[in-house]
């Protein structure tokens, strides 16, 4: 009986002991234990993984010294690291570990020791000086990383420029930061793009002069293209683009390129309405580069484009000034076939001759002449209808109009060209009166992919549904859309007299604040802005739920943003837009714009 009983104690010791063992040989349950925050199981568990577990001891020590801390035993952690250092004394990651335990228990000068050695008993190789510094980079100590790079860097100064770079910007150590990244771009310069990012993210407005004093005095020691793309980037972040385009000039020339850096600044430009440098640098790839450069033709059109919104986008602009601007266009054109690659100066000029110089049978002309020429592409085709079809409805004659719209709504049926003709036909349904019709297809041009076009169908959309049936609506509407074709038409007494006329003969109909509204087109088409700002106003005062109000708000405050030169009433009114109105159409647009006036950064 007696040795019964001691063959099943013996059974049950043996079983706990293989249990306790499948127990230390299961880092799973260790590190479930770590999560829960069972500290004490969790780093028994790991001492004996340790010694169980060769290929992954130092895990296993790292996590048991850490358990040992989060139970404040820094005397056993200490024991257990001294232990462990007997064993491999060139082990840094253990001082580091002696380190980490010195600042748990708020010994600070003996914790800043321990770091020193393992910095000063790094190998000095790649991998050794990169994972060190990564540990300390895992505990935020950042100048203890810094060191430890700037020792692997003692043979190579740039080798670890770029983690130098990164380890200054979690600091907020602009000038090192830049230093250090400027290094790294001189010996790799696949990086250019990546530091554009960095800079574009990280530097503040006022921190661009550092930049680029810095390359200014780099360049004067290394002649370095990268340092000079850098530079002209730079310069074009602070919208300084006179000097962006010294710059890639420079750059053109030395790497002998066909201008297609200048090419991109001068569109930059002159979306930031800066024509003066925008019209530089087209000139200079069409007088430097010649006409059989690839840009020469697209230069000159974009050009030409410039000094007439430069022309045109102020006040006080004469006859006189449009008629030079005519002739150089001509000039040019006398020079070259018209063709495929004129196509679009034509195009230019028969708007210039159609919406400034009042002269549409010219424009008709020169769309019609160019409308028959052979090897005009089918995109360019379809615009030159478009636009001609444009001039014939200004012109009064309608057949014609619609015929050419229906033409390219035919040709480009699935495609934007078709869209715009759909929606320009649809509109001239619309000023015919046929509101029905006209309604049904601005419905199905709201889901249009151009936004320009699926805003313009929902707003007339809108338009005709919350007026046709209104009392007396049809006969209202009917004179409303005239005064619009006369609009269009330039025609602006007989559009005055045609709004007052439905003023005053349908004086409780629902279209006053249209009324207003499109008078307040007309004088801004007129160039009288201080009028057209007071009507706008006057909408968005009486009619706050109408749905002009927006629109009105919108064109009140481009007008004083782009004509006014009044930025902060512009703001205010972008603001009142997606704050009061945020369902409208312009609350995106009207944000951005905010931001932009406000000096936020936009990416």
């Amino acid at each position: 009986m007696k040795l019964h009983v001691l063959r099943i104690a013996a059974l049950l010791i043996a079983s706990l002991c293989l249990m306790a063992r499948a127990q230390a040989q299961n880092p799973n349950l260790a590190n479930q234990y770590f999560i829960n925050g069972e500290y004490e199981k969790a780093a028994t568990l790991y001492e004996q993984l340790v010694e169980t577990d060769r290929s992954l001891s130092d895990y296993y020590f790292e996590r048991y010294i850490n358990c040992l801390l989060n139970l404040e035993q820094y005397d056993e952690g200490e024991k257990a690291i001294k232990k462990q250092l007997k064993k491999s004394p060139e082990d840094v990651k253990l001082y580091v570990l002696y380190g980490n335990l010195y600042d748990r228990a708020g010994k600070i000068e003996d914790a800043q020791a321990q770091y020193q050695k393992a910095i000063e008993k790094v190998a000095l190789d790649y991998t050794s000086i990169t994972q060190l510094a990564n540990v300390f980079v895992t505990n935020a100590k950042y100048e203890l990383a810094i060191q430890v790079y700037e020792r692997g860097s003692d043979k190579d100064p740039t080798r670890f420029a770029y983690n130098l770079g990164d380890l200054y910007r979690r600091k907020g150590e602009t000038p090192k930061m830049i230093d250090s990244y400027l290094s790294s771009l001189s010996i790799d310069p696949g990086r250019l793009t990546t530091i554009q990012t960095l800079m574009a993210r990280y530097l503040a407005e006022n921190e661009y002069a550092e930049l680029q004093s810095q390359l200014y005095t780099r360049l004067q020691k290394e002649d370095n293209a990268d340092y000079i793309e850098l530079l002209a980037w730079s310069f074009v972040q602070r919208k300084d683009f006179k000097s962006a385009l010294r710059q890639y000039k420079a750059l053109d020339k030395r790497l002998g390129e066909p201008g297609q850096r200048i090419f991109k600044l001068a569109n930059d430009a002159a979306n930031s309405r800066d024509y003066d440098t925008a019209i530089s640098g087209y000139d200079y790839i069409i007088q430097e580069k010649g006409a059989q450069n690839p840009f020469f033709f697209d230069a000159k059109r974009e050009a030409m484009n410039c000094r007439r919104r430069k022309i045109t986008e102020g006040y006080d602009y004469t006859t006189q000034d449009l008629r030079t601007l005519e002739a150089e266009y001509e000039s040019f054109l006398a020079q070259y076939t018209r063709g495929r690659q004129t196509a679009y100066i034509v195009i230019q000029l028969a708007d210039l001759e159609a919406f400034y110089i009042n002269d549409l049978n010219k424009a008709i002309a020169l769309l019609d002449e160019l409308r028959q020429t052979p090897g005009i592409d089918r995109n360019t085709l379809a615009r030159v209808k478009i636009n001609l079809a444009d001039f014939y409805l200004m012109n009064g004659e309608v057949w014609e109009s619609t015929l050419l719209y229906s033409q390219v709504d035919k040709d480009f049926r699935e495609e934007l060209l078709g869209q715009e003709a759909r929606f320009k036909n649809s509109k001239l349904s619309y000023f015919n009166g046929d509101f029905e019709w006209a309604q049904a297809q601005f419905d199905v041009l709201k889901a249009s992919t151009s936004k320009l076009i699926s805003n313009d169908a929902l707003d007339l959309s809108v338009f005709i549904m919350d007026n046709l049936n209104s009392d007396t609506t049809t006969d209202a509407m009917a004179l409303y859309a005239a005064a619009e074709q006369l609009v269009f038409q330039n025609r602006f007494p007989e559009a005055f007299l045609k709004l007052d006329t439905l003023r005053t003969g349908f004086p409780e109909n629902t279209l006053q604040d249209d009324i207003l509204f499109l008078k307040a087109q007309i004088f801004e088409k007129k160039r009288e802005y201080v009028q057209a700002a007071a009507l706008y106003q006057e909408v968005a005062d009486k009619f706050p739920e109408d749905i002009r109000a927006d629109n009105s708000l919108y064109a009140l405050a481009k007008l004083y943003e782009e004509k006014l030169n009044d930025p902060e009433k512009a703001k205010g009114l972008y603001e009142k837009i997606f704050l009061n109105y945020s369902g409208s159409v312009f609350a995106v647009d009207a944000r951005k714009r905010f931001r932009i006036l406000r000096g936020d950064k936009m990416q």
